[in-house]
């Protein structure tokens, strides 16, 4: 049995240490900015990002990974002998999979496997570290490919915005929502749901925001055990750090990780983005 190798790509900024130690491979999806081009994660930082962003005349606009990125990484891992596994961004928010599908029609009947997570950053996380301990434990393709699935309903992600521009200048929520919320000043609370952004609620304080996140998250997790957690923002450092704290007295963590939001998704969600995330019951 071949062994599994792991792909996912930068939105998910994952900290480097979990990368190295999981053995995986993250393919970058790409920012445009200023006539400039940057690969998410490898050209670009986020606190490079983030500093820019908020002072910036013009706005980047983001694509996938190429059809070529991943043909490349295919042949390097099969050449190797590995099986393969790409477990990517959904395809609700960006055209990644079917650069990985065209690739994968490249390489007949080769041992290929791509997964639309229907997630995004910490959450798509999360189901590529369940997929890749079990691949360095010896999971088959097949069973690397029913883990993904099986976690997928054990994940939630929600997160808050400072405003709501940056997600409909993206196309990702409609301009009446925009507006309601520049008119009320109000902080949206948003999750991905069945691989889209959705707005769930809305509150009348950055406080109020971050209270929501946490009881919104302890529904998601509805007493189930062992617990994840990650939290992860977009310029909001001491909002992270608060929102950690009172997650790991709340849920007892058995794991917990702080990042990033990767810029090519603050790209559209904005400075000021902060976000939790959980895997819950997984054995």
């Amino acid at each position: 049995m071949k062994k599994v190798a792991v792909i996912t790509d930068s939105s998910a900024y994952l900290p480097e240490d979990i990368v190295q130690s999981l053995d995986l491979h993250v393919v970058p999806l790409t920012l445009h900015w200023e006539e400039e081009t940057y690969r998410d994660g490898v050209d670009i930082r986020a606190e490079e990002f983030y500093e820019r962003l908020a002072e910036a005349d013009s706005l980047p606009t983001t694509s996938q990974t190429t059809v070529g990125e991943f043909e490349r990484l295919f042949k390097e891992l099969l050449d190797q002998d590995f099986a393969v596994i790409a477990i990517l961004i959904s395809r609700g928010i960006s055209g990644t999979v079917e650069s990985a599908l065209q690739a994968k029609e490249l390489f007949p009947d080769a041992p290929i496997a791509v997964v639309d997570s229907k997630l995004v950053s910490m959450a798509l996380g999360f189901m590529v570290m369940a997929v890749a301990r079990a691949a360095q434990d010896g999971a088959s393709l097949e069973e690397c490919q029913a883990i993904a699935e099986s976690v997928y309903p054990k994940i939630g992600v929600y997160f808050t915005v400072d405003t709501l521009k940056y997600l409909n200048k993206g196309g990702r929520i409609n301009t009446a929502k925009r507006l309601l919320g520049a008119a009320l000043n109000i902080k949206p609370i948003m999750e991905i749901r069945d691989g889209k952004i959705e707005l769930v609620e809305s509150v009348r304080s950055r406080k109020k925001a971050s209270q929501r996140l946490l009881e919104l998250t302890e529904k998601g997790i509805a007493g189930r055990a062992p617990v994840w957690i990650s939290t992860f923002h977009a310029a909001a450092e001491a909002d992270n750090q608060a929102l950690m704290a009172e997650a790991e007295a709340r849920f007892e963590p058995v794991e917990t990780i702080t990042t990033f939001v990767s810029p090519v998704v603050g790209t559209h969600t904005g400075p000021g983005t902060l976000s939790i995330a959980y895997m819950a019951g997984v054995d």
